[in-house]
């Protein structure tokens, strides 16, 4: 069974030291949905919420997360991060909006909490944006989709999964 690389032989939480693995370019990609009734997804389609541009602030507001991981999990590295693109997209069919965020970075530990933390902080942006018209809403399915670059090489979540 794998070890948790957070935890050292005492038990005691820790920041994985990193200095000695190589640089490399490494990619994550995440996804994470919000649910809500159909007359908030058309009031956000439509652009006539009261608050403004959901969809823009919660892009922003994602990219911001990834930028600032580190200030928000502990044991995270501050990374310099090359790229980070939020898109989200309107499902009437199913009443969601879909997030996506992919993380790129040049260095020596993954981007997976970065993307991770893009999804989840852009889904909790269209929340707050969106409760005074509808507390129903559902943040769900937040989850890597694909990471790549390191020594652990790359990974695809399995389609039945998703």
């Amino acid at each position: 069974m794998s070890k948790l690389s957070h935890i050292d032989s005492q038990g005691n939480s820790r920041m994985v030291d990193v200095g000695d693995k190589p640089t490399t370019p490494r990619v994550a990609v995440a996804r994470g949905r919000v649910r809500m009734h159909a007359e908030t997804l058309q009031l956000v389609a439509s652009g006539g919420h009261k608050k403004g541009d959901v969809l823009s602030v919660a892009r922003i507001a994602g990219i911001q997360a990834a930028k600032s991981c580190s200030q928000l999990i502990p044991l995270c590295h501050p990374l310099l991060l090359s790229s980070v693109a939020v898109e989200l997209t309107l499902d009437s069919d199913n009443s969601l909006i879909e997030i996506s965020a992919r993380c790129k970075v040049n260095g020596s530990t993954g981007v997976e909490m970065e993307a991770l933390t893009a999804v989840s902080v852009a889904a909790l942006t269209i929340y707050d944006m969106c409760k005074a018209v509808d507390k129903d809403m559902v943040i769900e399915g937040i989850c890597l989709i694909e990471k790549s670059g390191g020594r652990s090489g790359h990974y695809q979540r399995a389609e039945s999964a998703r």
